[in-house]
């Protein structure tokens, strides 16, 4: 693929909302460490961060996802966008996500629906804003079945109040999109999902276009890899499309999960500034009917 022109524009856009996005955004969850998003990896450097996520904005990257719990050693994801690049450009979106939380440590913690205002007032003042664009609320798998209405309405109560613009949902069933919807509207789901999803997976994604509801996949490159991120081998048949399109495997899959829908947006995190430039140009690839069957067929597979 020729890179040089290609900006996030290029892949069409969606509203969150009444707030229009670029569907190719910028995952914020590997710019604090090198290696694993968590755990006791080898702190970013915090130059290169910031100029990455400049560049992103330079490429008209204008949704950035990230969250308070985004954090190593020595790094903050959200101290490092406040840094780079407030004051914020008009139509910047920045999504958060709470619910779960670290202590200093990094050990994890699922807040009560009381202790959600603390995250987003924790949020608010990392970012350096008088109110978040669009927060999520994040199901732990530990709390993948049940209600979710008492956190959701705390936060419909935060939105009530000027804190919140938008809401969605993230690791969560189509149960959970069901209830939210009878609390508040929901602007997104985000959940895992990209090459080689089950059938389930596929279906929560139609529902969510049938709704008029984006749905943001994490993982998307990582796939089983996940927190690690990518792995440094991919299957043939991701390969041979790869080949065939002058792109790499990142791209195709970027590209193949794009294509599953015009509500689908991507927001895959990098900390190199020349992944940045390839997941961009990713949202300019189109994949084939064939290749797209191709692919499909790596969903009992896993690819």
């Amino acid at each position: 693929m020729t890179e040089e022109t290609i900006t996030a524009a290029a892949a069409g856009t969606w509203k969150l909302g009444d707030l229009t996005v670029n569907r190719i955004g910028f995952g914020a969850m590997r710019l604090t460490q090198n290696g694993p998003a968590f755990g006791n990896g080898i702190p970013s450097d915090r130059g290169r961060a910031i100029s990455v996520l400049r560049r992103a904005v330079e490429l008209g990257v204008n949704h950035i996802d990230t969250a308070a719990f985004y954090f190593s050693a020595l790094r903050s994801a959200n101290e490092l966008i406040n840094r780079a690049l407030a004051p914020y450009p008009d139509d910047l979106v920045i999504t958060t996500k709470v619910g779960p939380g670290r202590d200093p440590s990094g050990e994890w913690m699922w807040a009560t629906p009381e202790q959600l205002r603390g995250q987003v007032e924790e949020n608010l003042r990392q970012l350096g804003r008088d109110h978040l664009d669009v927060v999520n609320l994040r199901i732990p798998r530990s709390k993948a079945t049940g209600s979710i209405a008492e956190h959701f309405g705390a936060l419909a109560g935060l939105r009530d109040a000027g804190l919140i613009r938008h809401l969605g949902i993230s690791n969560v069933t189509p149960e959970h999109l069901a209830e939210a919807r009878t609390i508040t509207p929901v602007v997104c789901v985000q959940n895992p999902y990209g090459v080689g999803a089950g059938p389930e997976a596929h279906e929560f994604l139609r529902t969510c276009g049938e709704q008029g509801v984006a749905f943001v996949p994490f993982y998307a490159i990582a796939s089983a890899g996940r927190d690690a991120g990518a792995s440094a081998t991919d299957s043939e048949e991701i390969l041979a499309v790869a080949r065939a399109n002058g792109a790499t495997a990142a791209q195709v899959r970027l590209a193949w999960t794009l294509q599953q829908g015009p509500h689908v947006l991507a927001i895959p995190g990098t900390g190199n500034p020349d992944h940045l430039v390839d997941n961009v140009a990713a949202g300019a690839l189109r994949l084939s009917a064939d290749e797209l069957v191709r692919l499909d067929s790596l969903h009992t597979g896993g690819g």
